[in-house]
């Protein structure tokens, strides 16, 4: 009879310890994604993003990816108490990731040069924090139109922060290479000379716009990319914390079976077994957390990415080069609408 109901309890509790072993990878495959897409928007995860993948990094042994976003999200920490208990959580993992990896405090002297690390890019100029690299030796190297590269090869051991500076020096420009050589020729035009007469335009015609204006990009290209790269991180968070949830649900669920079948229902009265009830009560409160922030973080990419669509669908119209169209669809059990455009 016991063997039977270990066996049963085995079968109930193998789909909760998969899910638990699967979320740290999903969660560590989804971060390139979030990765790419704030790389293509500029701009970075938001704390408990960085806090989620961080982590599953560090359980999977990727020190030197969860030492990059444990350190952001030390760095972006909020002052909430319902998110306090989890900083040193995250201050340990970054102290024993670091002591896996080395760092490289990068200092560059011109602002916004792009920083590669062994041709990979690493961000720009002047840098939040340090760039995290497996020990060895590595090639750290800064770019900026106007001036010649700068290169460094560093080695850094375990634990070890090597510090990197680069200096560019400025090169003149091909553009005024050639307005001197003009100048020597005596092609320059005088100063006070005529001015050609622009042409002017027919009747009935429009002046079309120059630069980033005439090309469709400028401001309202920056709008779409930074929509539907906010719809995309938005949606892989609400995946990550969804995956978290499930695990957090799981946990407690065992932690609640293991206590009915030692104490009883009144296991945890009168104080009795505080410490397995107040586990049992945090992995209680972290699945309703992840699953709330999961729902908003699918709610915020709705938003975003319907945003986007609007603007894209009025510039289209409004430029006469693309038309947005939408159709209901409707089945036995579901219904929606799809929409096609061509742009």
């Amino acid at each position: 009879m016991g063997d039977t109901m270990a066996m049963e309890h085995d079968r109930r509790t193998t789909p909760r310890r998969s899910c638990r072993s699967v979320a740290p990878a999903v969660a560590l495959l989804l971060a390139s994604t979030l990765v790419t897409l704030g790389d293509r928007a500029e701009a970075r995860p938001a704390f408990d993003v960085a806090y989620n993948v961080g982590s599953a990094a560090y359980q999977q042994g990727k020190h030197a990816l969860a030492a990059e976003h444990l350190s952001f999200a030390l760095r972006h920490w909020p002052l909430l108490s319902a998110v306090a208990h989890l900083k040193p959580t995250a201050q340990q993992r970054l102290a024993t990731s670091r002591a896996h990896v080395g760092a490289l405090a990068v200092t560059v002297s011109a602002p916004l040069a792009e920083v590669r690390v062994d041709g990979k890019p690493a961000g720009k100029a002047p840098l939040a924090g340090e760039i995290f690299v497996e020990p060895g030796e590595h090639t750290v190297e800064a770019r900026l139109d106007g001036y010649a590269p700068a290169l460094k090869t560093v080695r850094v051991a375990k634990g070890e922060t090597a510090a990197v500076t680069l200096t560019l020096a400025a090169t003149k420009s091909d553009s005024d290479a050639a307005v001197k050589a003009d100048e020597k020729k005596g092609t320059t035009a005088a100063p006070h000379g005529p001015v050609a007469a622009q042409p002017s335009a027919k009747p009935g015609s429009s002046v079309p716009a120059s630069g980033a204006e005439e090309r469709g990009g400028g401001p309202r290209r920056a709008v779409l990319i930074g929509g539907a790269a906010t719809a995309g991180a938005a949606a892989v968070a609400g995946v990550v914390f969804a995956v978290l949830s499930s695990a957090n649900t799981g946990d407690a669920s065992e932690q609640e079976a293991a206590l009915l079948a030692t104490g009883g229902p009144n296991a945890c009265a009168a104080g009795r077994r505080a410490a397995e009830c107040h586990a049992l009560r945090r992995l209680q409160e972290n699945a309703a957390t992840f699953g709330n922030v999961s729902a908003w973080s699918f709610i915020g990419a709705g938003v975003a990415g319907a945003a986007t669509a609007i603007v894209w669908a009025v510039d289209s119209r409004a430029e006469g080069r693309a038309r947005l169209h939408a159709s209901p669809m409707v089945g036995a059990h579901e219904g929606g609408i799809m929409v096609r455009g061509t742009w």
